[in-house]
């Protein structure tokens, strides 16, 4: 039996499908996928994250340290709360993990790591913190809630009192804020704007009871998977790993060029891609026939094949099939995908293909 959270019994409880998902037991969905999605995007939905890793790092070298393990440029955080995307490089430039990093004051930054990628992200920094004066720390029973949709924010604040509603309505994108036990960010997976809400595990299930008292359905796997694959945000492990770059990846803006003297993990090796010039790219796909777009299906051009799909499904708001993929540098216009030994026609278009909760028109 995986791991569980603090909020399993509700899910079982909800009537929840429920997963194994990096170790950890989590709802797939609690009813139609379809519906969930669809939650989402028009009114407001609660995930249990609470799978995810937090780590405190503190010490006078922390911003130092950031500076050498992270590709984006972690002197961009001044202001206490804000918030930063990033990946964590291994020296040929092969992505370990994408994150979020917080910083908090000087000595404070709080990281959000993946949940199937823990053990090896800690392994790596514990390693590469050595030489610096740092400590980490992962904060000991809290969960996390994520309630996203455009609505999200206003229920979120109906459910807490004074000073935490004004607190938390003003909060700026990409922003986090410490409210005694309570950390809430405006941060999210799914395109949509909401927040993203870390407490004790002792409060989670109050929480999780009084946002479905406000009408916030709660929301599983399938349909996060959907929402975030519409809004073009990758997923580690299908999209990029170690064995993929950001450049390659579609997340070469989350490398930062300047200063040119910084000297973080895998800079040496995306320089020489960036010389070279990489091969492929990262495209989306909308499929123009029948059929489902999938993992791992091959791709063609001109009878050649171009590269292969990395994460595919279905979009509820779209319709249509939809797909990243990583393809030939050349590969515009249109496609063909192989599915089941059948060449079904693609187009290629940029990413996202959602926004703000309506398509994109490409």
């Amino acid at each position: 039996m995986g791991k569980q959270t603090p909020l399993y019994d509700k899910h079982v409880v909800m009537g929840a499908k429920m997963v194994d998902f990096g170790g950890w037991e989590m709802p797939l969905r609690y009813g139609s996928q379809i519906d969930e999605h669809h939650q989402v995007r028009n009114d407001a939905g609660m995930f249990d994250v609470s799978h995810m890793s937090v780590v405190d790092f503190t010490g006078p070298d922390t911003r130092a340290f950031f500076r050498k393990l992270f590709a984006n440029n972690v002197d961009r955080l001044q202001t206490a709360g804000k918030a930063l995307y990033t990946c964590m490089l291994n020296e040929a430039g092969g992505v370990l993990d994408d994150l979020i990093v917080y910083f908090m004051d000087e000595n404070w930054f709080r990281v959000v790591f993946n949940a199937a990628t823990h053990d090896k992200d800690l392994a790596w920094v514990t390693e590469q913190v050595k030489s610096f004066d740092v400590e980490i720390a992962e904060p000991s029973n809290i969960s996390m809630i994520a309630v996203q949709g455009p609505n999200a924010r206003d229920k979120v604040c109906s459910v807490y009192d004074e000073p935490i509603r004004s607190t938390i309505a003003d909060l700026a994108p990409f922003t986090g804020v410490q409210i005694d036990e309570l950390f809430v960010s405006r941060t999210g997976y799914t395109g949509e704007d909401g927040f993203e809400i870390i407490l004790p595990d002792n409060k989670v299930n109050d929480l999780w009871r009084s946002l479905y008292g406000v009408g916030v359905k709660p929301i599983g796997l399938g349909a996060r998977d959907s929402l975030r694959l519409e809004a073009g945000m990758n997923l580690y492990g299908s999209d990029m790993d170690e064995t993929t770059s950001p450049l390659e990846s579609g997340l070469g803006w989350t490398v930062a060029k300047e200063p040119e003297d910084r000297d973080y993990i895998g800079r040496d090796a995306l320089e020489k891609l960036r010389g070279e010039g990489a091969s492929k790219k990262f495209v989306g796909l909308i499929l123009e026939e029948k059929g489902v777009l999938r993992n791992h299906q091959k791709i063609f051009v001109n009878g050649l094949e171009s590269g292969e799909i990395t994460s595919g499904g279905f979009s509820p708001s779209l319709g249509k099939s939809i797909a990243f993929a990583r393809v030939a540098k050349e590969t515009a216009g249109t496609c063909k995908v192989e599915i089941r030994g059948k060449q079904v026609t693609a187009t290629v278009v940029k990413l996202p293909f959602v926004r703000n909760g309506k398509a994109v028109q490409h």
